[in-house]
């Protein structure tokens, strides 16, 4: 199989007509195939939510294309919800927030030199597209919602 100009052209024809704006091609060969390789066509405007792979460090190539990855760091608050409680507070009247703040942009671009990168097992992370882009994606173990 070859990854030419035409099939790169049916990917984007194909994330164009998915509402998410982007569409995957699985690049394993058998079910019993427990890695992830895939190619990722993405357009921009495509949301990918922040993420980690616990077990798992992930390799993106740019094939074609202009994109961000972005790592995060996780920070948590903690907050009252009633102010002015003394420090004995129950627990109950604490919350917990979460929040992502961004720690590394990763600026991938093959035109600029720029191919790929390994995001770091449990890093938060997600991409921002800027222009019509194919990744090339590799993790370890089986696909698992997360």
């Amino acid at each position: 199989m070859e990854f030419d100009k035409e099939f790169l052209g049916k990917l984007f024809e194909q994330a164009m007509e998915n509402p998410r704006l982007r569409q995957n091609f699985d690049l394993r060969t058998s079910s019993a195939d427990t890695s992830q390789r895939m190619l990722n066509a993405l357009l921009p405007e495509t949301k990918v939510p922040i993420h980690r792979h616990e077990d798992t460090t992930e390799t993106v190539i740019c094939l074609c294309g202009k994109l961000d990855e972005v790592i995060y760091e996780e920070v948590i608050l903690y907050e009252n919800s009633i102010s002015g409680l003394p420090h004995s507070m129950d627990v109950q009247d604490v919350s917990r927030k979460v929040e992502y703040r961004e720690r590394q942009r990763i600026h991938l671009c093959p035109a600029e030199a720029k191919y790929g990168c390994q995001i770091p097992k449990g890093a938060w992370h997600t991409v921002e597209v800027i222009e019509p882009s194919v990744i090339f994606e590799a993790k370890d173990g089986a696909y698992k919602s997360e």
